[in-house]
């Protein structure tokens, strides 16, 4: 009687895991950032000088107790909630231009036109304008963000509409989809991966002309964001704090890139098979 036993097969040890510390990208990121962050420290001791070139542990300093003391983060949820209105309208009135194009050759030539005027103008020159026309507040600057977010959005979804095949087009207008429901029914999601990059450049393009905007005038109703924060504590001496300020708008850039878009990229565009990993 044949008693062998079949021995289990040999586990294949996880390709990723297997892969040197320095091979993983996050690894070398961080390695990068601590090196980063020992120069920084290093100038701002040899300088020796805090009005100059704070070094970063008191940076740090800074910003824990701005944070601590709630200032902070109210300014930055102040940047935020005017960068959120500016950023959805803009996206609304871009996504239209785009559908208008895409339907029509009057709308095409008519997103051409525009963006050929206004893309090349920076948000920020239209600042005097805005001052005039919505005084000092908010809605001059929801103003700024809504030209600086309209063009790239508008050029990315005209750029994604274009690129959906005939095929899936005449599906669509073989089952009768029309107007807003063809753009949202066939044209959006055949396009995502554009419209997803113009939501990140649009989006980069809003945070660092509100920051701009902010540093000019910002405050509304005896508040202001981050990029007044800023210019306050300059005009204080507080280098520390500027510098902490500068950290937070970084940090909320890098988690809005690196976490909320990339979250979005992997939960649709690379697990629907639109593009490699």
């Amino acid at each position: 009687m044949n008693t062998r036993m079949d021995t289990p097969p040999m586990q294949e040890p996880d390709a990723a895991a297997a892969r040197p510390l320095w091979h993983r990208p996050g690894v070398r990121k961080m390695l990068m950032l601590l090196i980063i962050g020992l120069i920084w420290e290093a100038y701002g001791r040899w300088l020796n000088n805090d009005l100059l070139f704070p070094t970063l542990l008191a940076t740090l300093r800074s910003l824990v107790e701005s944070v601590a003391s709630g200032v902070l983060p109210q300014r930055a949820g102040n940047s935020l909630w005017v960068l959120l209105q500016g950023y959805a309208l803009g996206v609304a009135l871009a996504l239209l231009l785009a559908a208008l194009a895409a339907g029509t050759q009057v709308g095409a030539d008519l997103l051409d036109l525009l963006t050929a005027v206004f893309n090349p103008l920076p948000a920020i020159a239209l600042l005097p304008l805005a001052l005039m026309w919505f005084g000092l507040g908010n809605g001059s600057l929801v103003f700024v963000l809504v030209h600086s977010v309209m063009w790239p959005m508008a050029l990315n979804a005209h750029s994604g509409f274009r690129s959906v095949s005939p095929t899936l087009r005449m599906v669509g207008q073989n089952v009768g989809l029309r107007g807003l429901r063809y753009t949202t029914a066939i044209l959006m999601p055949a396009a995502f991966p554009s419209l997803l990059a113009g939501l990140k450049i649009s989006w980069a393009f809003a945070w660092r002309t509100l920051i701009a905007a902010e540093l000019v005038f910002g405050v509304s109703s005896g508040s202001g964001g981050l990029g007044w924060f800023i210019y306050e504590r300059k005009n204080q001496l507080d280098i520390g704090a500027v510098f902490a300020g500068l950290l937070t708008v970084i940090l909320i850039g890098l988690a809005v890139e690196g976490l909320l878009f990339r979250w979005i990229e992997h939960r649709t565009v690379r697990r629907w098979g639109m593009q490699s990993s």
